[in-house]
C-alpha cells in the first residue's frame, strides 16, 4: 500500500543540478487516469528545467521545505501546505528548485494524457510523445526531441 510518509522510491535522477528521489504513487495504487509523484529533493538540486506541459495539468502540495517556484513570471518560495496549479500550456510552466539546506518533499499530482508535448524554456527544445508523461516508453514508442528551425 502507498504512503506519502512511507513511500517506495521506485525513480531516481542524478545530473546535476536535477536530483530527486520519486515514488510514483498513482502507479503504485493503480490509477489509470491521475499521476501522483511523491518528490524528495535534497538542497541545492532542482526537479526538472523550466517547462511547460501542453496535454496536461498539474497540482503541487508542498508537504515538506520551503522550495523555490519559478514560472514565466518570476520566482517565489514557497510554504509547506502551499497548493499551486500548473495549467496545461505555456501559462503553466514552472520550475522547482530547492535553494535550502535541508530537503523538500513535494506532492504533483497530474492528468496523464497521452501525446503530450514539452516545451523546455530554458534551451528551447521541445519533447514529443506518444505516452503519458511519468510512465515508461512502451515498446515502439514515439519519442523525440526537437529544436524548432
Amino acid at each position: 500500500m502507498s504512503n506519502v510518509f512511507e513511500p517506495e522510491w521506485d525513480a531516481e535522477r542524478d545530473a546535476e543540478p536535477f536530483r530527486w528521489k520519486r515514488a510514483r504513487l498513482g502507479r503504485q495504487t493503480g490509477a489509470r487516469d491521475l499521476g501522483a509523484s511523491l518528490f524528495e529533493v535534497p538542497p541545492g538540486a532542482a526537479t526538472f528545467p523550466l517547462h511547460a506541459h501542453f496535454a496536461n495539468e498539474e497540482l503541487l502540495v508542498v508537504l515538506t521545505g520551503r522550495p523555490t517556484l519559478t514560472t514565466r513570471e518570476g520566482k517565489r518560495e514557497l510554504r509547506e501546505g502551499e497548493v499551486v496549479s500548473f495549467p496545461a500550456g505555456l501559462e503553466g510552466a514552472h520550475r522547482l528548485d530547492n535553494e535550502t539546506d535541508a530537503p523538500v518533499r513535494i506532492l504533483i499530482v497530474s492528468t496523464m494524457r497521452a501525446p503530450e508535448i514539452n516545451a523546455m524554456l530554458e534551451d528551447g527544445k521541445f519533447w514529443l510523445r506518444d505516452y503519458a508523461p511519468g510512465t515508461d516508453p512502451p515498446d515502439g514508442a514515439f519519442d523525440v526531441w526537437t529544436t524548432p528551425d
